[in-house]
């Protein structure tokens, strides 16, 4: 089993995941959030930084919790009531919190939207969806009946897909998009996209895919966002010989 630096392993997601050059959301805080103890020999992976995922990463002797979405989404505020139940432990315990966003999405190797379409047996080809100058989508070539390519989703993050038959039926051009990907349907558009996967929508943007032809398959937030973590962990299994355990919490939207 490996053991690493915590200061070596941040500074290496750090570069590794570009935190610097991709923009993310104001609220958003990329990187260490929680420093724990100097030493790393156990990553713990979630999707969310939640009080459940918290727990879990205490028990199973984790040094790092590391995810997508992370405990610190605005400025510092008073640790109490959910804060202090989430921090408590960690600080308590020495575990650390590295939270990656935008840049895990986009990321070519270890990201949520290539890594999706490697999952469906396909590969990445290009990018479209631009947030701040940088692309955050990943598309490909596909040649197959839409149904299909719900099957093959479906088989890739193992949960129900939902299809919005909007566009043709014969998929030529997919884009992933995770999360809450529904508003990049015009984007989807506009980069010769015929249909775009994402994990959830809002209700206005059904008329975005209606109205511009696009198929919309939404395999849920959490499902198309499990990706990045789980490579992300073989990742840091290969690269220093860490001991990683994913934290399986799914929400079903």
């Amino acid at each position: 089993m490996g053991i690493v630096k915590l200061a070596e392993l941040v500074e290496y997601l750090n570069n590794h995941l570009k935190i610097a050059e991709v923009p993310d959301y104001p609220a958003a805080y990329n990187g260490l959030q929680v420093e724990g103890r100097a030493e790393v020999a156990k990553v713990a992976v979630a999707v969310d930084a939640c009080e459940f995922a918290v727990k879990e990463a205490v028990s199973l002797g984790a040094d790092m919790l590391l995810v997508h979405h992370g405990i610190l989404w605005s400025d510092i505020r008073p640790i109490t009531a959910r804060t202090y139940r989430r921090l408590q432990p960690l600080l308590s315990k020495g575990v650390s919190v590295y939270s990656v966003h935008l840049p895990l999405d986009c990321h070519p190797e270890l990201g949520n939207n290539a890594g999706l379409i490697r999952r469906m047996g396909l590969e990445p080809i290009g990018t479209f969806a631009p947030y701040q100058g940088v692309d955050i989508g990943w598309w490909t070539d596909a040649d197959m009946d839409r149904n299909q390519l719900l099957a093959a989703l479906q088989d890739a993050i193992g949960a129900p897909v939902r299809l919005i038959a909007t566009g043709p039926a014969l998929v030529k051009r997919v884009g992933v998009l995770s999360g809450g990907g529904g508003g990049g349907i015009a984007e989807a558009h506009k980069a010769g996209l015929d249909t775009l996967i994402t994990g959830e929508m809002r209700h206005e943007h059904y008329f975005d895919a209606e109205e511009l032809g696009i198929n919309v398959l939404l395999g849920g937030h959490y499902a198309t966002e499990s990706i990045g973590v789980k490579l992300l962990a073989e990742h840091l299994e290969e690269q220093f010989g860490l001991e990683t355990v994913f934290i399986q919490h799914p929400t079903g939207l």
